[in-house]
């Protein structure tokens, strides 16, 4: 599914964030070695983006958060719910989420300094599928206008799957994407 896992780390403190638990726990666990992984940030709970999370939260015991709305999608409870606007700290750097629902209830992109990680929300050349049981081409619209294009042009994004795009890239779509209603 090409999915995309994101490990952010603050070089100064070698704490680290994870981003998604997709496959291949082998993989990421290599992506984490020499840091501190101080929290597991799901952006949704969709198989193809937790389908390592048990093994991952085996060998690592980080704590492991994802949105309420999408909970009921993990093996085990979470160990923290996500709200849009809450900040989480790794060293000197940090990240906000914002709840971007829409591709899933619980969907959340996470936004830092000149980036911004936006699960199945946001990917080059439109929204994620709101086809699908609990999607809502409304809402995603609406977080995507209201939460993400408000960012500069120049902030790169990183979806869930496929390579990054930028806001000022995909702005100029929005009237493109609501007349195509998908």
């Amino acid at each position: 599914m090409d999915n995309g896992v994101y490990v952010l780390v603050d070089r100064e403190s070698g704490q680290s964030i994870l981003v998604d638990a997709p496959t291949d726990p082998d993989r990421i666990q290599e992506l984490t070695d020499g840091t501190s992984v101080k929290y597991l940030l799901l952006t949704h709970g969709d198989g193809d983006h937790i389908q390592a999370l048990p093994e991952i939260r085996r060998r690592i015991g980080m704590p492991v958060g994802i949105h309420e709305s999408d909970a009921g999608s993990l093996q085990a409870p979470p160990d923290f719910f996500i709200n849009d606007g809450d900040v989480y700290q790794f060293g000197s750097s940090s990240v906000r989420a914002v709840h971007t629902p829409g591709h899933t209830a619980g969907s959340v992109s996470l936004i830092g300094e000149g980036f911004v990680i936006s699960g199945d929300t946001l990917f080059p050349g439109g929204p994620g599928n709101t086809r699908r049981p609990g999607g809502d081409f409304q809402a995603i619209i609406a977080g995507i206008r209201d939460k993400l294009f408000v960012l500069p042009d120049e902030t790169k994004v990183y979806p869930g799957h496929g390579n990054p795009t930028t806001i000022g890239a995909e702005k100029p779509h929005l009237q493109e994407w609501i007349e195509r209603g998908w």
